[in-house]
């Protein structure tokens, strides 16, 4: 998330559990380590880089040579804490992120972490020069530039990896049948396709022609490791701009069960009772544009 500690465009809240609290009654020494660490999964969300679909297109991975703490204060159970985390500096073939984990942004415990890149296999792991992309991706994100871009086409322009991103979610991991995935439909079609620096396909979504002023949005789909980061926000958004340009007065949609809270909070308005589709329950949603 995008954050006010000095320093740090970066940071993941956490609240201190039970389980982390010591005889003390403060956060074990130890623990500091895995907030880092859940941070650091929160970084690769934030740089819209899935970790292990990121790595398997690249001919290596990152692997952790050195992590320092440094103790100013002791967290409690039940404080909320922001772990900061900067990429500070990127060499040859090493990463080096500096940390801050803050209450109330007062400074509790101030950090270092160093990556090797290497060779993921365990047989053979040398180290290795950081991929260019990987670097301009730090760098890019550092200073405060957008980490998504959002491209409207016809169908014969996205087939391929809309095709790919739809099998990966409604397929494999809610378990509808194939042959619904795609249909005739996608041919009429406007769609969306979000995609990060990497040209890694993170969402996408469609529009099809408006019947009485009205566009239907549908087969919204995003990457499960990046969802809630915002990559489905910016496909909703760019097909209602498609919508408004072309002069449909609203937009109407299909929303699962799961996502109506997100539809929402985009200003859809639910009608009517919910119903199944696709054998999941789902929610008529309309927006006025």
């Amino acid at each position: 998330m995008t954050t006010r500690l000095p320093g740090f465009r970066f940071a993941e809240r956490l609240r201190v559990r039970w389980v982390e609290v010591d005889l003390q009654k403060i956060v074990f020494n130890g623990h500091y380590l895995m907030y880092l660490d859940t941070a650091m999964a929160g970084y690769w969300r934030a740089l819209a880089l899935p970790y292990d679909a990121t790595f398997e297109g690249l001919d290596g991975e990152l692997f952790v040579k050195k992590a320092e703490l440094e103790y100013h204060a002791p967290a409690e159970l039940d404080d909320v804490l922001e772990v900061g985390l900067r990429c500070e500096h990127v060499g040859n073939s090493s990463v080096r992120f500096q940390a801050g984990i803050f209450r109330d942004q007062r400074l509790l415990v101030s950090g270092q972490l160093i990556y090797v890149y290497a060779s993921a296999s365990t047989h053979q792991r040398r180290s290795l020069p950081v991929p260019e992309a990987l670097k301009q991706s730090f760098a890019a994100f550092e200073a405060g530039e957008d980490m998504v871009h959002v491209s409207t086409g016809a169908w014969s322009d996205c087939a391929a990896p809309a095709r790919a991103l739809r099998h990966e979610v409604f397929v494999q991991e809610q378990g509808i049948a194939a042959e619904l995935a795609c249909d005739e439909a996608d041919e009429t079609a406007v769609h969306a396709l979000a995609r990060n620096r990497l040209g890694l396909t993170l969402g996408a979504g469609r529009l099809l022609p408006a019947v009485a002023g009205q566009g239907r949005i549908g087969r919204m789909a995003a990457l499960r490791a990046l969802r809630g980061g915002g990559v489905g926000g910016r496909v909703l958004h760019a097909l209602e701009a498609v919508a408004r340009a072309r002069g449909d007065s609203s937009v109407m949609l299909h929303a699962q069960a799961s996502a109506v809270g997100f539809y929402l909070k985009a200003g859809y308005q639910a009608q009517g009772q919910p119903f199944t589709e696709a054998g999941i329950e789902h929610l008529e949603m309309v927006k006025a544009l």
